[in-house]
């Protein structure tokens, strides 16, 4: 969105359209929170603001229909605009990132003409001229005054510096009869009335502004004015033109659109040039390095001007860049010289102070670098900008690498807006599109071309040219034959550029056979290679690669743990197709991320996990490639490990589903069982057992047999647990999957005794993941005995170690475990928050375990905080899914009784109580005797009988005792709540007497009663 307040109020969409801010109040309200732009301005400010003592009865409410007034009005014209106006206490915030005043105010810090000239353009009247009487503009709207006028005086000085004395000694006679009391302005006039040769009238001119500020304001003129006239009198030959010869005119292309995404470029360039006499700009083809030097060099103020020599019109290897040189500059060979053309040039710019830009450089690189390296040497007041594929290669050079523009991650229309490669294609498709909007329809399709086409401006440019024949979605359709169709029939475009293949095809064509060999086979990686992996695979050396990302082919991107060559997509598009080894090049590539794999797969085990797995993530896109070009079973058994601590389940099985040799098939069985089971699905346990029996090594057998616990079949696990463990890490992991049992049989002891000793001894070995699984069950130990604030200092370092490893499924179950201990003791704004993030989570990671946990979380949170519906809509879900699987779902009986208690408090205990009943005879079933203690709890709250319901509650108080599994806080609650109310219908002789008796029962004895 883009707002006006240079002139009247004005409003337009990012793709030029206007937008009608209806009403005086709200067009008043957008002048102030223009004002104090990306600032909160109070509501009682506001409110004064806008109705002074007139405000009406409720001022909070009239404030607010304005605000939303003005939100309709915005959103109505682009989607999302909304969002631009918040609500922050105490008031409300405009972001406003593209306003008029902004641009100014960057434009007039500018000294040359051009520049100056588009900021005052940019003025379409008085500064807030529908609202300017309003004293809350009126600070901002004097000072931009101020700035304008000394933008009006920074531009005469300007031009005069070119020689345009005569035209601005016209264009200030009004602008002095406006403001003419300012010295700044007059000095200029008479500068320019006195070298257009006007003597008098500059002198007319002093004599007046000395009257009136002695009439109106009993002043003299100041010395520099007093001064001037004394050189005027004296005819200075300083103020006389500059003879025409002398003068070097800005020799840079007329500005045809806006410059879109380099703001912060500019800005960095802008204040190095004047410091660095030899600046390149590097890039590869296409990425805008010619548009952002002849922008800067706009910005720039040498006494003789700027110069664009264009180098592409030569011949590769031609010698004749001086000759170039000399036609941009207009200096023609006299007759009977005898100096040579780079001879020249020095003489012609020996004593000029002026920038020159040449363009283009890399297929002369070497005559440009012997011309350059003489005018850095012998015309001290010479500075050049050149762009290039490749560095000059001189002394003193300061290379800056022009990047892409910034893709969007993703298709959220914030983000995209955000994208400089987004925005640039909007404004180019609405260019040739009138009805083109980037908004919520199109932003997803806009991400995904911006991030297809690496943010390369050119690409983008010839994307938006299509989008009038074939629409966004046809265009984005067809980038995989990007070749032909990125094209433009745009007759001012040099031919190279007309085309994506002719500017890449610019670069391919100035390299010999052995480099042009080397960058096609890089082009078979994916998101780039470590060096020695570009080494092996293409078999070349470190002197071919410093060469390729020399010449702007190759991205060398050293901004993670270490250097990585990368090729754009359109550039590896582009070698592929020139590719002439390809069989021989893609086996390499699988055989060296095979072996990297096996390498790795240890390694994930022990000390060096984050290391691996961060390698192993750097080089996810590569181990897909080699997956399908004859990595096969082989690499995926390898990476097994390393997708299940990803959360990679999908993939993994696809991977693994592949056929092998023997011995790949018996080394894949055990994790493709494993994984199945991971993802819900049923296998026979004859297959499991089998599969784990012939698991030629322990990791895998164990793998399998833990997967197995999540179905419930815990006597199954138990039997399939490895037991002649090899290796401590194997010891460990198995010590995890007996502490999960004894977990889930309320088994103490063994729980104390397997969960300790497991993180002790992955504490020796120093795998993060498994001190993080074995704490887990050190945590639901503390759960169970009532230590609640231990258990959730516990899983708080769990939580942190998952983090930092990237263990999103652990990070699930981490917070899930939070999330239940904040329920546990009555923190249920808490629980429900940590449950929703645990859930969102594990719904982008798609893990079903972690997803159930999650869920019953926000469950029992929202039945404890007495929303019911909510609670039975999670709880009802879960209960089903838990029903169907073939095995008992284990988290079935704690499901069932918390949505018994919420269909009890409902109003329906008859259905209540057969949910609990279910509950219990489930624990009975699975043969968990501490899951059949709440259902006897469940049972007293919904069962009609006091005298049934007291005995219930006997037996169940007897068995928390027998089991060591106090009540948590959020059960006492319910228990108390049946006990009150049983105790109220008894009495207190007769409720105690019926406890006593219950107590006596056991858990099947008083289930019997009902």
């Amino acid at each position: 969105m883009q707002f006006g307040v240079l002139g009247p109020l004005a409003v337009t969409t990012d793709a030029g359209e206007p937008v009608v801010v209806p009403g005086t109040k709200v067009r008043a309200l957008l002048a102030d929170l223009l004002t104090n732009r990306n600032q909160v301005v109070s509501a009682d400010r506001l409110i004064d603001d806008l109705w002074g003592e007139d405000s009406p009865a409720n001022p909070a409410g009239a404030l607010q229909v304005r605000v939303s007034q003005l939100r309709k009005a915005l959103n109505d014209a682009e989607s999302g605009a909304r969002e631009l106006v918040e609500s922050r206490p105490p008031g409300y915030l405009l972001r406003a990132d593209a306003v008029d005043a902004d641009r100014f105010a960057e434009l007039a810090r500018c000294t040359d003409v051009e520049r100056l000239t588009e900021a005052l353009a940019l003025w379409r009247g008085e500064t807030y001229a529908d609202v300017a009487d309003a004293e809350f503009v009126r600070a901002e709207a004097t000072r931009l005054g101020e700035q304008r006028l000394a933008v009006h005086e920074r531009l005469a000085e300007a031009r005069l510096a070119r020689g345009e004395h005569d035209l601005v000694a016209a264009d200030l006679a009004e602008l002095v009869a406006r403001h003419p009391l300012r010295e700044g302005l007059r000095a200029v006039q008479l500068r320019a009335l006195y070298a257009a040769g006007r003597q008098s009238e500059a002198l007319d001119s002093y004599a007046d502004l000395r009257d009136r500020l002695a009439d109106e304001l009993g002043l003299d003129p100041g010395p520099e004015l007093v001064a001037l006239q004394r050189r005027i009198l004296e005819q200075d030959a300083g103020l006389s033109a500059s003879p025409k010869g002398a003068i070097i005119r800005n020799g840079l292309p007329a500005q045809l659109d806006e410059l879109v995404g380099r703001a912060e470029a500019l800005a960095e360039l802008r204040a190095l040039l004047p410091r660095q006499r030899l600046v390149t700009l590097v890039g590869p083809g296409g990425v805008g390095k010619t548009r952002l030097a002849t922008e800067t060099a706009r910005t720039q103020s040498f006494p003789d001007g700027v110069q664009l020599v264009e180098l592409a019109p030569l011949p590769t290897g031609d010698a004749r860049v001086a000759e170039q040189v000399l036609g941009a500059l207009g200096t023609y060979e006299a007759a009977g010289t005898s100096l040579s053309p780079a001879d020249r040039v020095v003489t012609a710019l020996r004593h000029r102070h002026l920038l020159l830009v040449l363009d283009n450089c890399e297929h002369v690189i070497e005559p440009v670098a012997e011309l350059v390296a003489r005018l850095l040497r012998d015309a001290p007041g010479v500075s050049v900008l050149a762009t290039s594929r490749e560095p000059l290669g001189l002394t003193g050079e300061l290379l800056w690498q022009v990047p892409p523009l910034p893709v969007p991650d993703d298709g959220d229309l914030d983000a995209v807006r955000r994208s400089a490669a987004a925005r640039l294609f909007a404004a180019r498709a609405a260019a040739q599109q009138r009805g083109f909007r980037l908004d919520a329809r199109t932003a997803p399709a806009v991400a995904q071309l911006c991030r297809r086409l690496d943010g390369l401006p050119l690409a983008l440019e010839l994307a938006a040219t299509r989008v009038r024949a074939l629409g966004l979605r046809g265009v984005v359709d067809r980038l995989d034959d990007r070749f032909r169709l990125l094209t433009t029939s745009q007759r001012d475009v040099p031919a190279r550029q007309r085309t994506l293949t002719a500017v890449i095809g610019w670069s391919w064509d100035l390299l010999d056979e052995t480099d042009r060999a080397v960058l096609a086979r890089l082009a078979v990686f994916r998101d780039g290679c470590t060096p020695e992996a570009a080494e092996h695979v293409c078999r070349t050396d470190l002197d071919t690669l410093a060469r390729l990302v020399d010449r702007s082919l190759v991205v060398l991107d050293d901004s993670g743990a270490g250097p990585r060559y990368r090729l754009l997509e359109s550039v590896a598009a582009f070698c592929l197709d020139r590719l002439t080894d390809a069989d021989d090049v893609r086996t390499r590539h699988a055989a060296y991320y095979t072996e990297l794999a096996e390498r790795a797969d240890p390694g994930l085990r022990g000390a060096d996990q984050h290391r691996w797995l961060a390698q192993l993530d750097a080089e996810t896109a590569n181990l897909r490639s080699a997956l399908s070009h004859g990595g096969g079973l082989r690499l995926a058994v390898a990476l097994s490990w390393y997708w299940h601590l990803r959360g990679r389940l999908t993939e993994a099985r696809r991977a693994l589903a592949v056929p092998g040799d023997p011995e790949q098939e018996t080394r894949a069985a055990p994790w493709r069982i494993g994984f199945a089971l991971s993802q819900g699905e049923a296998v026979a346990p004859d297959d499991v057992r089998a599969a784990v029996a012939a698991a030629p090594d322990g990791h895998a057998a164990w793998f399998a047999a833990n997967a197995v616990i999540e179905h419930g079949d815990l006597a199954l696990a138990s039997e399939l647990l490895p037991t002649a463990v090899v290796d401590p890490w194997t010891e460990a992991a198995v010590l995890t999957s007996l502490a999960h049992i004894a977990h889930a049989n309320g088994d103490q002891a063994t729980l104390e005794r397997t969960a300790t000793r497991s993180a002790a001894l992955f504490a020796d070995i120093g795998d993060r993941w498994g001190r993080l699984r074995a704490t887990e069950w050190v945590g639901g130990l503390a759960d169970m005995r009532g230590e609640h604030e231990r258990a959730a200092a516990l899983h708080q370092e769990g939580l942190r170690w998952a983090e930092e490893l990237a263990l999103w499924p652990q990070v699930c179950s981490k917070l899930s475990w939070l999330a239940w201990l904040a329920v546990q003791t009555r923190d249920y704004a808490q629980g429900r928050e940590l449950a929703e993030r645990a859930y969102g989570l594990a719904v982008e990671q798609g893990a079903p375990s972690a997803l159930v946990f999650a869920e019953m979380s926000l469950g029992m949170a929202a039945r404890r905080d007495g929303k019911l519906d909510v609670a039975v809509a999670h709880l009802t879900h879960l209960a089903e899914q838990g029903r169907g699987e073939t095995q008992p779902a284990l988290y079935l009986p704690m499901i069932l009784v918390e949505l018994g208690y919420a269909v009890e408090q409902g109003g329906d205990p008859d259905a209540a109580l057969a949910l609990h009943i279910e509950a219990f005879d489930a624990a009975e079933a699975m043969a968990t005797p501490r899951d059949a203690i709440n259902p006897l709890e469940g049972m007293a709250a919904a069962v009609r009988s006091p005298e049934v319901a007291a005995r219930l509650l006997g037996t169940a108080a007897a068995a928390r005792v027998a089991a060591q599994a106090p009540a948590a806080p959020a059960e006492r609650d319910d228990i108390d709540r049946v006990a009150g109310r049983v105790l109220a219908a008894l009495g207190r002789e007769h409720f105690d007497a019926l406890v006593a008796e219950g107590a006596k029962l056991s858990p099947g004895e008083a289930r019997a009663q009902l």
